[in-house]
């Protein structure tokens, strides 16, 4: 009987080697160099001075002084109240708008199911909604259509297919090819390869990735009225620019609320969908 050494039996390596992106060493730690290097220099054009961070410090600290105890008085809900409504509805209805614009988009990116030359134009779209954030599309829409929520809706209307055209292509990019050449093959019409050999498929994910974005949208609709575009956000903004800084604390721990909530809100409804 011959050794039991793995590399003259089956060709095994007889030691484990953790697995790594680098070729070689030398690439390693020229990879780990160049990184750290970025960060000094990063650190450097930053220079933040220990007294500016000293005297911020003591600002902070005045400020967490004038805001306890939050201001939860019936006119403080009331105002609260209204400007959360309106973040709410700015978000249902962005997210509402933003997925039907964002659903051709999707199969335009989908490589498997459209031309190249189209695939390219719905990756373009793709990317240059994620390359924008919010706040900066709010700043341009608030620009074009003036002060309010329209504003707002405008901006996260943009912002959807960047984030669900994406994830919804690479879903429809997974489909099981099969169950479409079904259809192709009875006869059927690009539209009804689309209806009854790609969306039962991927239904499932589209319903979860909805619940996600407006979750998604619910924040960032407490974010852009911090440039006037409607929502909870302008409320936060005044209530800084008056000094009421108990009341922004009230303001801050009320979008807490409803962000969890809404968290909360879509996990359930995605893990019943899913």
């Amino acid at each position: 009987m011959g050794s039991a050494d793995p590399e003259r039996t089956g060709g095994y390596p007889s030691s484990w080697e953790r697995p790594t992106v680098f070729y070689s060493k030398n690439v390693k730690y020229l990879v780990y160099g160049a990184i750290g290097l970025f960060v000094l220099w990063s650190a450097w054009e930053l220079r933040p001075s220990p007294a500016r961070l000293i005297g911020g410090a003591d600002a902070a600290t005045s400020l967490l002084a004038t805001m306890f105890p939050p201001d939860f008085t019936p006119e403080a809900r009331g105002r609260i109240w209204t400007g959360m409504v309106e973040s709410i509805a700015m978000s249902i209805v962005a997210t509402a708008i933003g997925v039907v614009i964002s659903i051709p988009i999707a199969v335009m990116a989908a490589e498997n199911l459209v031309p190249r030359p189209v695939y390219y134009v719905g990756r373009a779209l793709v990317s240059i909604s994620r390359s924008l954030h919010e706040l900066v599309l709010a700043i341009v829409a608030v620009v074009a259509v003036g002060l309010g929520p329209l504003a707002g809706v405008i901006a996260l209307v943009i912002a959807t297919p960047g984030f669900f055209a994406k994830l919804m292509a690479e879903e429809l990019e997974d489909i099981d090819e099969g169950q479409a050449d079904a259809i192709r093959a009875l006869g059927g019409s690009p539209v009804q390869v689309l209806l009854y050999g790609v969306a039962p498929q991927v239904i499932p994910r589209m319903i979860g990735l909805i619940i996600y974005r407006w979750d998604i949208n619910i924040r960032a609709s407490t974010i852009v009225g911090i440039v006037g575009a409607g929502g909870i956000g302008v409320t936060l903004l005044n209530s800084f620019d008056r000094y009421e800084y108990d009341f922004s604390l009230a303001i801050i721990l009320a979008i807490i609320a409803v962000v969890m909530f809404g968290e909360i809100l879509s996990a359930v409804a995605r893990r019943r969908v899913q």
